[in-house]
């Protein structure tokens, strides 16, 4: 059991890693490619604007076909289409076609996104759904650390066109994976009353299913503060603190180990203390430690080491919360598990990148306004959480008995 639980966390997280890992390996060729393509700097982010747009919108189709079709085939033509568009990427001669295949790169990844948290909903509910969330996250989680090094040595090696040819190859071990090593999981029968209509009807009710949104938007707004953290830390560590881009990267891996090694412990809480409890308490104390850290830079303490230590506690928090939100949120809808999956991972990315934009447009590259966006996405959580599963005082609640293991 253990060994099988491994080999499905394994080949799950790293065909959700697919497109995460062309957007990371893809940023320190940004400058590059504007030099080469002589573009502008807005016209060079576009290609980066475009992709998560179409990673996000892409999953509201492959979600619902999924349900209609069986796991394995949109996860075919999904990497296909990534594998192609990243041929197409790697050969581009100037920035508008580098900004249309990023968009047709983006609609392949979304499949990598969508389908592998059906997959888990198909196979487990409750405590051991929230265990191998935590491991598929465990494997999905590396693309942050390792992704951008890996890029700047690719780049360094064959310039920016080699990234693209790198994430072709990833495309390609990403259809053998699926080819030989994942089963399907979504049976003949279950398909049978899955149909467009079906699938129009499944969002309607998930629109309406105000506790499913909860715990959505729960989880988008504490990975709201991530993005924040992401789209600004850069800037923030290298220029206002003088660290390296060396040194910035391991900074950024201390806080993206926090949040994958107290991820594996979800699955031992939840079965001990349940999953509401889990997500009631993490989300209290990630806002908590995150008033703290913001506390500390409105009284003028301007620390590095600060910014680290606490935002390592937070995001060790957010990584119990994460997963066993999602969980949550599949374990009712288990007939239309791709259908919710996908509007899940789609409301959590335009979440995250409104956040971003809205953070942007106030940054000055001092921490002050980064660490403002990353404590009010969790605050937004914490808020969420209580309206969704109950306030301070309330008891933890159970699961339902209805939800075990298929």
């Amino acid at each position: 059991m253990q060994t099988r639980f491994f080999k499905i966390a394994l080949v799950l997280g790293l065909l959700s890693a697919i497109g995460p890992f062309a957007i990371d390996m893809y940023l320190p060729a940004l400058p590059q490619i504007g030099h080469t393509l002589r573009a502008d700097i807005g016209a060079v982010q576009m290609s980066l604007t475009v992709f998560f747009l179409s990673i996000g919108v892409g999953q509201l189709v492959y979600g619902p076909v999924s349900d209609m079709v069986g796991r394995k085939p949109p996860l075919y033509v999904g990497l296909a289409l990534f594998t192609a568009a990243s041929v197409g990427c790697a050969l581009a001669a100037d920035i508008q076609t580098l900004v249309a295949l990023r968009f047709v790169q983006g609609l392949g990844a979304a499949a990598g996104m969508a389908v592998p948290r059906a997959v888990v909903r198909d196979l487990h509910t409750g405590a051991d759904a929230a265990r191998l969330s935590s491991l598929l996250m465990l494997v999905f989680s590396v693309s942050p650390i390792l992704a951008p090094l890996v890029g700047s040595g690719v780049i360094a090696l064959g310039g920016w066109r080699a990234v693209f040819w790198a994430v072709t190859v990833a495309g390609v071990a990403g259809l053998l994976l699926t080819g030989l090593t994942l089963k399907e999981t979504r049976p003949t029968e279950d398909r049978l009353q899955s149909s467009v209509g079906s699938a129009l009807a499944a969002y309607a009710l998930l629109l309406r299913d105000r506790h499913f949104l909860g715990l959505v938007f729960i989880s988008a707004f504490a990975m709201a503060g991530f993005f924040t953290y992401l789209a600004n830390s850069s800037f923030v560590m290298i220029n206002h603190y003088g660290l390296s881009p060396t040194q910035y990267s391991l900074a950024f891996a201390v806080n993206a180990a926090s949040f994958i090694g107290v991820s594996q412990f979800t699955g031992a809480l939840c079965a001990r203390f349940g999953l509401v409890a889990v997500v009631r308490r993490a989300m209290l104390a990630c806002a908590v430690v995150m008033l703290v850290l913001l506390g500390l830079y409105l009284a003028g303490v301007d620390r590095l080491a600060v910014l680290i230590v606490l935002f390592l506690v937070a995001s060790g928090f957010m990584g119990l919360v994460i997963p066993t939100t999602a969980v949550l949120a599949l374990d009712a809808h288990g007939a239309i598990a791709g259908t919710a999956s996908a509007l899940m991972g789609t409301l959590q990315m335009l979440t995250g990148a409104l956040a971003m934009g809205v953070v942007g447009r106030f940054s000055d590259g001092t921490p002050l306004p980064m660490v403002i966006g990353m404590t009010a996405g969790p605050l937004v959580a914490l808020l969420l959480t209580w309206g969704t599963l109950g306030g301070p005082g309330k008891a933890p609640a159970d699961q339902p008995p209805a939800l075990v293991k298929r």
